[in-house]
């Protein structure tokens, strides 16, 4: 992972943090060089799941940096180039769906908007209740375009949950370096 440039983003899926935070460490540990980036509502929601500072403290120790949790401090990252890759996981349905509608009103989705410009590769890890009925479009639509990755996921909970998809925030450490080389990991849909 040395000298690899990761843009780490994080969206509102609160239940989803005690499986993202050790990877984003590990991406660090490894040698990356790691920036988190939080969406408005993950930098400022306090959970059941914890508080947001604790959350927000914890990526700042593993990266060294302070978090990027504004569209003002994320619209630089395209213009200077500052991410090689940028992993945008737990996506949620909402961020899916203003991606694929181009709408730009968050820190994580002005972050991959920057970064799309200079046509560099996104790794989206789902995590929505509705994967399988509303966002299923959206999830649709992001996979036909170009640069846009997705972690392999599959339904959560079938029974209580039928429309519920989460990645496997596990393999993200082994997909960076296959989706740098535009390669999508298969199968997508796990059973």
């Amino acid at each position: 992972m040395n000298e690899i440039k990761i843009g780490f983003a994080i969206c509102a899926s609160f239940c989803t943090f005690p499986r993202i935070m050790p990877i984003l460490e590990s991406l660090c540990k490894d040698g990356a060089d790691v920036t988190a980036v939080f969406s408005e509502m993950a930098y400022g929601t306090d959970t059941r799941f914890g508080k947001a500072a604790d959350w927000v403290a914890r990526a700042e120790a593993a990266t060294g940096k302070p978090v990027i949790c504004t569209i003002a401090g994320a619209e630089p990252i395209g213009p200077e180039k500052r991410f090689d890759i940028i992993i945008a996981s737990p996506a949620t349905g909402n961020t899916i769906a203003k991606l694929a509608n181009g709408i730009t009103d968050t820190a994580v989705t002005m972050a991959c908007k920057s970064h799309l410009r200079n046509r560099r590769p996104i790794l989206l890890g789902v995590s929505t209740n509705d994967g399988l009925s509303a966002s299923h479009a959206n999830i649709g639509i992001l996979m036909n375009r170009k640069n846009i990755f997705f972690v392999p996921y599959r339904q959560d909970d079938s029974l209580n949950k039928p429309n519920s998809l989460v990645a496997e925030f596990e393999q993200i450490p082994a997909l960076v370096r296959p989706v740098l080389q535009g390669v999508q990991a298969q199968p997508v849909l796990l059973t």
